[in-house]
């Protein structure tokens, strides 16, 4: 049977080729072909024009450059990795979300070119991650967390209607990179509880902690279950999980999370931790949509 592919979207900007080679280095982890596709509506490149003097390039012929050039660059990078582009005419996103219906994941940069059609630079990867039917990984993050030099996975174990799909991904993210799996569920008590008596402070502060385990205990007991090689650290932690999760991307090489995909509704919006981890974390972040 074929692999589906790691789709990366390629815009010649910087950010985008960073997300290259991070995908580069994933397809060749996860023994996937890359398809590097750029979608040549994202933006008219005025005034790009090879050096001496010569006539601005078609925005075409621009955007078969700039796929070539990030091939070759993705081909350098991992030449056992089976490569190929393409050139989609239609807008960043729609194009992600066509290819990710047929992908492994689809892997984005941080910041693109420009403002796509009232999007603010870095919106697309937020765009796609609302609505796409595979997991979207944004690439961001410090030189420690891009170069994975932390040999640690991150994952944000959220309610069990979105987690499934997000704990086996960072399950098998773990056991292909030979690193730990960092299982976080965060949890705080609600204000009432928290302003009443000291005893009854300490007494509900145990009692969401032990839930809190439990939950963690639930959602990874038969995933891991199924892969005894990764080493699993269970953390609960009491406060607020797009906080808790920020402060650990510090010592992560990629941050994990599930998330309920918008399927055919209008609007890309995502939860509060989602978009925290967007925007704030110091690697790269997989939103996983659930089912």
């Amino acid at each position: 049977m074929t692999e589906l592919p790691l789709v990366v979207g390629v815009d010649g900007s910087g950010s985008s080729l960073t997300a290259v080679d991070w995908a580069a280095d994933e397809a060749a982890r996860r023994g996937l072909p890359l398809r590097l596709v750029y979608a040549c509506v994202w933006e008219r490149y005025e005034g790009a024009a090879p050096s001496g003097g010569q006539e601005p390039l078609s925005e075409q012929a621009l955007a078969e450059q700039i796929v070539a050039s990030a091939a070759a660059r993705a081909r350098q990078r991992s030449p056992k990795v089976p490569t190929v582009t393409d050139v989609v005419p239609q807008e960043a996103v729609a194009a992600l979300l066509g290819e990710g219906d047929k992908a492994f994941a689809v892997v984005t940069g941080a910041r693109g070119r420009g403002v796509v059609k009232g999007l603010l630079p870095g919106s697309v990867g937020q765009a796609v991650a609302a609505r796409a039917r595979c997991p979207v990984v944004v690439v961001r993050g410090d030189r420690a967390g891009l170069a994975g030099t932390h040999r640690r996975v991150l994952l944000g174990a959220g309610d069990p209607d979105t987690a499934g799909d997000a704990v086996r991904f960072a399950v098998q993210e773990a056991e292909a990179r030979g690193c730990v799996l960092d299982a976080v569920r965060a949890w705080h008590r609600p204000a009432r509880e928290s302003a009443g008596r000291p005893l009854l402070g300490k007494d509900s502060a145990h009692r969401h902690e032990r839930e809190a385990a439990g939950l963690l205990d639930t959602l990874l007991g038969e995933v891991t279950g199924d892969h005894p090689r990764v080493r699993v650290e269970r953390t609960t932690l009491e406060g607020h999980a797009r906080k808790v999760l920020v402060d650990r991307t510090a010592a992560a090489d990629l941050v994990v999370v599930g998330v309920r995909p918008r399927h055919g509704r209008p609007g890309h919006q995502l939860g509060g931790v989602a978009h925290a981890l967007l925007h704030h974390a110091l690697c790269p972040v997989a939103l996983v949509p659930q089912g």
